[in-house]
């Protein structure tokens, strides 16, 4: 996507979510908004939300709890990959070459690109599946090379902040999850309790869908994007010539602002998915509906919310669909621009969804290739709504290597100076490091016990 991302060129406390003027409209609070609400809608992807929905499903109430219990983990995790990308003008591939060596980034960003694009053609599989929910007779090879050709056009030709700014009004369509909710009710005192306190089953079942619920909450491809996407914010402000060139003078506001913006950011994310959970619990949990194989039964979570209206299925079915297209046109082009961003950290190329195709042929290359991979993948005989859930499983995985580096360089003064983690940050990363690393190991000794 090229042409320059709307930005705040001078901040003003009125431009802060939580500033002085509190009495701005919802809609300008979303345009003044920026990565950090970007990633956590990206966040609630297709696989997102098929993950959460079949922890609804299987579980019930008994993984609600990891939405509270996953905030404060995501939320201090891409607040240093922006600070790291915001303050230092550089991609985090591009720092970990830097900072250690190519024989560390090499199988990393392979890792990256790997995960990345699997990701990529379970979300692009899953949104073919919706469509055919409503349009049947269209072939699901047509829905899938037509989807991809509209976001690899998108991605290059209309100006970025153009398309995110239409797409984060399309992924309010997720917030029918928050109002079905709602509509299921539930006993307030049961789903507080199930909030609050962790509900643990030692089942190999309920480790998988744990890891799952980890990995496609805290993604790798997010952690790339937040810094890259912080560093192209330097360069559309004019504080750094390109990517990775100079170091950028920010203020201590522009830092408050950014924090606003990652807290904003996460925190939808998460509500998003204690409400994708709620309902699955109070619909398709209580409908013996345990194991979800479909889209069709995945979409069937929201009848509640339209029962009193005539063909009520199939309007579940248009409000799931928008909500899958309005994810994945968001986040296929966020997995694939950071597969680029950080294929091009490590190899030196031009990069930037600033730049012009003919700036940046490989970048975009990455890009194009990804996608394309991503659609051969959707032919396969995988189950689009397992593939999801498996896409969650391989993202826990690469994700423990990035975040250990992620935690070494927040707190390197040499690129951080004085802004480097404080001892919450501290403790709250390494935490989350050792939880990922024990509950992948958990999962992987069910598989062998």
């Amino acid at each position: 996507m090229v042409g320059k991302k709307k930005h705040v060129s001078k901040p003003d406390s009125n431009l802060s979510p939580f500033g002085k003027n509190r009495l701005r409209s919802f809609s300008q609070t979303l345009r003044a908004l920026g990565p950090g609400v970007i990633t956590g809608a990206a966040d609630d992807d297709p696989s997102g939300i098929a993950t959460y929905s079949q922890a609804g499903a299987k579980f019930g109430l008994g993984m609600l709890w990891m939405s509270l219990f996953l905030l404060p983990m995501i939320t201090v995790i891409q607040e240093m990959c922006a600070r790291i990308g915001l303050l230092s003008g550089n991609g985090l591939a591009a720092l970990i070459k830097k900072k250690y060596s190519s024989k560390i980034i090499y199988p990393i960003a392979s890792l990256l690109l790997i995960a990345n694009t699997i990701n990529i053609g379970a979300d692009l599989g899953a949104m073919s599946a919706s469509i055919g929910l409503i349009f049947p007779d269209i072939p699901l090879v047509v829905t899938s090379i037509g989807i991809s050709s509209f976001i690899i056009i998108a991605e290059i030709f209309i100006p970025y902040h153009k398309y995110v700014k239409v797409l984060k009004y399309l992924v309010l369509s997720l917030f029918a999850y928050v109002i079905t909710a709602l509509f299921v009710g539930g006993n307030i005192i049961q789903i507080f309790i199930a909030t609050i306190i962790p509900m643990i089953n030692f089942s190999s079942e309920y480790a998988i869908m744990f890891v799952a619920v980890i990995g496609t909450t805290i993604s790798p491809y997010l952690l790339f994007w937040q810094t890259s996407e912080e560093a192209e914010e330097d360069v559309t402000k004019h504080k750094i010539k390109d990517i990775g060139e100079g170091k950028p003078k920010v203020s201590p506001k522009e830092i408050m602002f950014m924090k606003e913006d990652v807290g904003i950011g996460m925190f939808f994310s998460q509500f998003i998915m204690w409400s994708i959970i709620l309902t699955s619990a109070g619909s398709l949990y209580l409908a013996g509906i345990n194991n979800i194989q479909t889209a069709d039964q995945a979409a069937s979570a929201l009848e509640p919310l339209v029962n009193s209206f005539p063909n009520s299925g199939q309007i579940a079915k248009v409000i799931f669909t928008f909500g899958i297209i309005g994810t994945g046109l968001l986040a296929i082009p966020v997995l694939s621009a950071s597969s680029a961003y950080a294929l091009s950290d490590t190899f030196g190329w031009k990069e930037g969804l600033e730049k012009k195709f003919g700036q940046a042929k490989s970048f975009y290359t990455v890009i194009m290739a990804s996608t394309l991979i991503g659609v051969w993948i959707t032919f396969s005989n995988i189950n689009p709504i397992q593939a999801l859930i498996l896409a969650a499983v391989i993202n826990a995985v690469v994700t423990v290597p990035v975040l250990f580096i992620v935690m070494r360089l927040a707190n390197d003064k040499k690129i951080l100076e004085n802004r480097t983690n404080s001892l919450f940050s501290n403790i709250i990363g390494w935490l989350t490091f050792a939880i990922m690393i024990v509950s992948v190991s958990v999962m992987f000794l069910s598989y062998v016990i």
